[in-house]
């Protein structure tokens, strides 16, 4: 797939992994047009079969998204609801990352607050650079309250007390505190940042496709499920996870490397490692 003809995203791809770089001079400004492509792109990502892992960054090092335009937020006061439920454009983008059978990554080393924090907040994972990554949510400041799902997706990740103090006081977190409130995954320092992330999003490319779909698919349901239901779902996607072709091909080679003996235990990231690139 080509992936042309956008003006705002920079995009390659390596190894099975889509390396998207947000790109709208002069703070990265979450607008209309903006919103528009990354639907786009989540599209042609989804229906993209050499891809499994989408990397998203900035070409701004001051900023991953600033946040949502607000001359377009005023514009849209006394506007009524449609008359049908309809999610906006940007809660419909971060809502095809997340049920896609696919993994996206933000690697964040900017500010991004409002409707970059949603977007973020959307994706499967979150790395921040330490000193640079700063989130937030200031809608509450200006009067509004977040409209790309913020609330829903911030209490599921930081629990209700810590989500109101994102939501309701308006504050800068940074890395660090984010990685402890459970906003981002991790905090690492700025020459780790690209390394850490690249190995991550390139190691996961090299495993099944079925095996990630249904791994991403069952942790999703703890959120949705009861622990009972949950289970039985893990079961169900269990099962048909081993009766795939390429696990019962990975697990054959996985015995033939030497799995289960002592020695090649001690160095079970490597096996996995060997496994990808036999592509079994």
């Amino acid at each position: 797939m080509a992936y042309e003809g956008y003006q705002f995203l920079k995009i390659r791809v390596d190894r099975g992994v889509t390396f998207v770089t947000i790109d709208n001079p002069p703070i990265n400004l979450l607008t209309l047009e903006l919103c528009a492509e990354l639907v786009r792109l989540a599209g042609e990502i989804l229906a993209d079969d050499q891809v499994r892992v989408t990397v998203f960054d900035s070409a701004n090092p001051d900023f991953f998204i600033a946040h949502f335009d607000v001359n377009v937020l005023a514009m849209l006061g006394g506007q009524p609801l449609p008359p049908t439920p309809e999610l906006n454009d940007l809660c419909k983008v971060t809502e095809i990352f997340r049920r896609m059978p696919k993994v996206s990554i933000a690697k964040i080393e900017g500010r991004t607050r409002g409707g970059g924090s949603e977007f973020v907040l959307g994706l499967d994972m979150r790395f921040g650079a330490i000193g640079k990554a700063v989130l937030g949510q200031p809608e509450v400041g200006v009067g509004i309250i977040p409209g790309g799902g913020g609330t829903q997706r911030l209490p599921r990740l930081v629990g209700q007390a810590r989500a109101l103090e994102v939501v309701l006081g308006c504050s800068d977190f940074t890395a660090e505190l984010a990685e402890r409130y459970g906003y981002i995954n991790r905090a690492l320092p700025p020459d780790e940042l690209t390394p850490f992330v690249e190995e991550l999003a390139y190691r996961i490319a090299t495993f099944p496709a079925e095996a990630i779909a249904l791994g991403k698919k069952s942790v999703q349901n703890a959120e949705e499920m009861s622990i009972a239901e949950g289970l039985w779902e893990e079961t169900i996607l269990f099962t048909q996870a081993i009766q795939s072709a390429p696990a019962q091909a990975r697990m054959k080679r996985f015995m033939e490397l030497g799995g289960q003996t002592r020695e090649v235990e001690l160095d079970i990231q490597g096996l996995v490692k060997a496994l990808g690139e036999s592509n079994g």
